[in-house]
């Protein structure tokens, strides 16, 4: 039993970079990666990458979104790019193609600050993530599949999350360098 016999809230403010994958991983699936910033204090976050699940395939193009949901003000900005390949004389060439801006309505941070508390998550063990001791905190939600949060052992960083719909295609995400701490207001400002 870790140390906290309830679930911790994650830190007031935080950010990592991400890894984006799926669990099992099958052939049309994409790695992803990007950066996020959530700041509870201000009810904002932000999360720059790849988007996924995005198919490639079907739309002739990958998508970069750069979105800074303000739940405080109910609006989300996403900020998009479309790169797409393009035979050339000399091979594969990439082709970026800027996207316009969309702003959609927004209540709630992606990832809840009391996610694990709300959720009545209960201890599920010691694991090693990252090459790290990782307690793993699960919620279980009704007629859905169980989340899976690994936090630092004894602590409330952030280094895996497993979640979706599908047992037995869930998604995941790795936080390979979370921090806990100030973030600046420019991270949130848009231009």
């Amino acid at each position: 039993m870790p140390p906290h016999a309830t679930p911790p809230l994650l830190p007031m403010q935080w950010s990592s970079a991400y890894i984006s994958y799926w669990l099992p991983m099958q052939q049309d699936d994409e790695l992803t990666s990007g950066y996020c910033w959530f700041d509870y204090a201000r009810n904002i976050c932000r999360i720059d990458g790849l988007f996924n699940p995005w198919s490639e395939k079907e739309t002739g193009h990958r998508l970069w979104m750069s979105e800074t949901g303000d739940a405080g003000r109910e609006r989300s900005r996403k900020q998009k790019v479309a790169y797409a390949r393009e035979a050339s004389a000399v091979g594969m060439e990439l082709r970026d193609t800027v996207l316009a801006d969309e702003v959609t309505p927004f209540q709630a941070l992606f990832l809840p600050q009391a996610i694990l508390v709300d959720g009545a998550a209960r201890h599920d063990g010691r694991h090693t993530v990252l090459g790290q001791a990782a307690d793993a905190w699960v919620v279980e939600r009704p007629g859905k599949t169980r989340s899976v949060f690994y936090l630092q052992a004894g602590g409330n960083g952030l280094l895996r999350m497993v979640t979706g719909n599908d047992a037995q295609h869930q998604s995941v995400r790795d936080f390979p360098n979370f921090v806990a701490g100030d973030i600046a207001d420019s991270v949130f400002m848009s231009e």
